[in-house]
């Protein structure tokens, strides 16, 4: 096994897109609260407080417009996407599709047999494509940042008679946004909020909350799961509408109490770009390596996705490098055959994000 200098190897060594990495310490702090938190019931005050503590730090990251609102549900993301086939869509969507996440969107859309056709506009991976104003359609669905390719997106209302549903599952807490430009920004907790995966969170416009109304009232059947309306009022109440991941809740409430205190959504994002920073100018001057996104202004600054020369062996790159402590550099499954994915999140150090490119030359070197 090669064994990479101490002195070159970055402080923490994850770079997951998901589960990412959850600093040190929150363990610590959530072991720390003992019997007072984990094995209580989600109807009385200690968990009623952590959903409270979760919501206003949302509202006070994201700067909430006057009526938009959070919900919190079960299932993460996927589950999200059906949720808005039997909630939000009512009759027509259009879908911006350039990557895997967009896609599985559409297709749901697609499978829904109360919605007609969508509409599907398409890139390349590593190319971009931006919604577009369309009669008949009634929602517009796109994602601020693609996951598994990289490309981030800007979150500009494409319609004003129309939702905006914004997939921001990767975005959330680490680029800028200004949410009034969307109707429903919808994530998950464990990529820039340093957490463990099982729940979305929704920031919904008045708007969105009225189609949801409308829809419900339409006699449109609507499964208890996919309950928006539920989500809402239960959120309303400090509570979730079914058992919530209590974990997951208090680890999301650590991360963003540690991003208020450092600045807000504006200091998560200089750190991202920092991060981005130093891994495509690596790229772009490394002989074996170059940003798998063209463009530069399509480059994300919460995923970055680099893609090696067909000569450099990757498989015993990662190897190597997972030998030493340094995990979770592949790539998105059938996006990239020779090509590495890094997290920027704000939990990650772009000292460590240098220290990775050169741990990477180092092992290539003797590969």
């Amino acid at each position: 096994m090669l064994t990479i200098p101490r002195d070159l190897l970055p402080a923490d060594g994850r770079f997951g897109s998901g589960p990412s990495k959850i600093p040190a310490g929150r363990l610590d702090a959530l072991a720390a609260t003992e019997a007072s938190l984990m094995g209580t019931s989600h109807r009385q005050p200690p968990v009623k407080g952590l959903v409270r503590r979760v919501v206003d730090g949302l509202t006070t990251l994201f700067g909430l417009p006057e009526g938009y609102q959070v919900a919190i549900g079960n299932g993460g993301s996927a589950a999200f996407w059906d949720l808005a086939t039997f909630t939000l869509i009512e009759r027509r969507s259009q879908h911006a599709v350039f990557g895997e996440f967009g896609q599985k969107f559409a297709g749901a859309a697609r499978k829904a047999p109360w919605l007609e056709e969508p509409s599907v506009l398409t890139a390349e991976p590593g190319g971009r494509v931006l919604p577009s104003a369309e009669d008949g359609v009634d929602a517009y669905a796109w994602t601020h940042n693609e996951t598994s390719t990289g490309v981030w997106a800007p979150v500009v209302r494409p319609a004003a008679d129309a939702l905006s549903i914004v997939d921001a599952t990767s975005a959330a807490g680490g680029l800028t946004v200004d949410i009034a430009e969307a109707d429903v920004y919808y994530f998950a907790p464990q990529k820039s909020f340093a957490s463990d995966g099982g729940l979305w969170l929704a920031i919904l416009s008045p708007a969105a909350i009225e189609r949801a109304e409308r829809i419900a009232g339409s006699g449109r059947h609507i499964p208890a799961f996919f309950d928006l309306l539920g989500a809402v009022k239960s959120t309303r109440l400090d509570q979730t509408f079914n058992t919530p991941a209590v974990a997951t809740l208090f680890l999301m409430a650590e991360q963003l109490d540690w991003m208020l205190g450092h600045g807000g959504l504006a200091g998560m994002a200089a750190r991202t770009a920092a991060s981005a920073e130093a891994l495509y100018g690596w790229a772009e001057k490394s002989s074996y390596a170059a940003p798998f996104v063209p463009d530069p202004e399509h480059r994300s600054a919460v995923v970055g996705t680099i893609e090696l020369d067909p000569a450099i062996d990757k498989g015993a790159l990662t190897d190597t490098l997972r030998d030493n402590g340094i995990v979770d550099l592949d790539s998105y499954r059938g996006v990239g055959a020779n090509q590495l994915r890094v997290a920027m999140y704000p939990a990650v150090d772009a000292a460590d994000v240098e220290a990775l490119t050169a741990c990477i030359d180092w092992v290539v070197e003797r590969l």
